[in-house]
């Protein structure tokens, strides 16, 4: 049934935002890679437009040399570095504001195509401009973000690395989401309460997590404490509470000690949960996905001890943060068919009343 000219249902609008959600994914890579070799502060200005552009000769490269020498990062980190090891982590921030931009254009060119075509569901019209404008969104937290390590610090303020990732995180979460509802059509059953709730709390334990491995990697927290299963042969190392309610953000003892207790948690109630699922069997194959999403859980804490204790290699890093989005990406697909009671989401039809 369609209502004033819009479809119920259009998967080339589905590939559309999952096309979107696996860019934004890259850029969630790419951000964690530009930290990791420390480079988000090296373009030291904001300029939506013109910044598209790099240095485009030798005179621009000093100019933006000069810059970033003015900032603390330089005089107390980076002092004495050449002019390629400049442009080394340059090209690093460049390429990700220039993939945040090029997501902005792949989403907004086809947003505005299929809105003139009437051919996104209706229902998720409002969605996809709230995706819009969280997109904008993140483009002003990010330079927020920057701002925060361009005169006092010689780094980003972890709460604002962790507001940034947080939105990127959520924006990906909701791409996925509304992706799934424009293919798979208009809701038509739903699971038994217990289970939809369930499947809810293990999404948001792992958004949660995804934030307090924010706060890790603002705090450089991964680079301290790397024995396991204890502390610096400890249980609990010391915190230096004298920061207050700051030390939860950045002292980084505790900000490393949050992230394995609730990383401990969130294994257990996701195993938990998928054994449930299965004892359960609600619908044939939302058990066995909820043993993928457990799965998936226990191979991100496997990857992320092995990350610690080798102290945050680049690679491995890089790694350990696309698993993150990749827990998350299951965990919203499997709420999502929890909610629609509909396992086999890609191997039918449009479900008709």
């Amino acid at each position: 049934m369609k209502r004033l000219g819009y479809r119920e249902q259009s998967r080339s609008v589905a590939v559309w935002l999952f096309v979107c959600a696996a860019m934004v994914f890259a850029m969630v890579v790419i951000g964690g890679i530009t930290r990791l070799t420390g480079s988000g502060l090296s373009i030291t200005e904001w300029k939506p437009i013109m910044g598209a552009l790099p240095p485009m000769n030798p005179a621009a490269w000093a100019e933006a040399f000069e810059k970033y020498k003015a900032i603390p990062q330089y005089a107390q980190v980076n002092a004495g570095m050449s002019m390629a090891e400049f442009q080394g982590i340059f090209w690093w921030e460049w390429a990700h504001r220039l993939f945040g931009r090029l997501i902005g254009v792949v989403f907004a060119v086809p947003f505005v195509v299929f809105l003139l075509m009437r051919k996104i569901p209706r229902r998720l019209v409002w969605r996809c401009f709230l995706l819009l404008a969280a997109g904008g969104l993140q483009g002003l937290i990010g330079w927020w973000m920057v701002s925060s390590g361009l005169s006092e610090r010689v780094d980003v303020a972890p709460e604002r690395l962790t507001v940034h990732l947080g939105l990127a995180l959520a924006i990906f979460a909701g791409l996925i989401w509304t992706g799934l509802e424009a293919w798979a059509g208009e809701e038509h059953s739903r699971s038994p309460e217990g289970w939809s709730r369930g499947a809810a709390v293990l999404l948001g334990a792992v958004f949660v997590q995804c934030l307090l491995g924010g706060l890790v990697a603002g705090a450089k927290a991964g680079f301290v404490y790397t024995d396991w299963p204890m502390m610096n042969g400890g249980f609990f190392p010391p915190v230096e509470w004298g920061k207050g309610a700051l030390a939860f953000l950045h002292d980084q003892a505790l900000v490393q000690f949050n992230h394995r207790i609730w990383g401990y948690l969130l294994v257990a109630f996701g195993t938990a949960y998928a054994i449930q699922g299965w004892r359960w069997r609600l619908a044939e194959g939302l058990g066995a996905f909820a043993f993928v999403v457990a799965g998936a859980l226990w191979l991100q804490a496997l990857l992320g001890v092995v990350t610690l204790i080798h102290a945050v290699p680049l690679w491995l890093g890089g790694l350990h943060q696309a698993g993150a989005a990749i827990v998350l990406m299951l965990a919203t697909m499997n709420l999502w068919m929890v909610r629609r009671s509909q396992p086999r989401l890609f191997m039918s039809g449009p479900r008709r009343r």
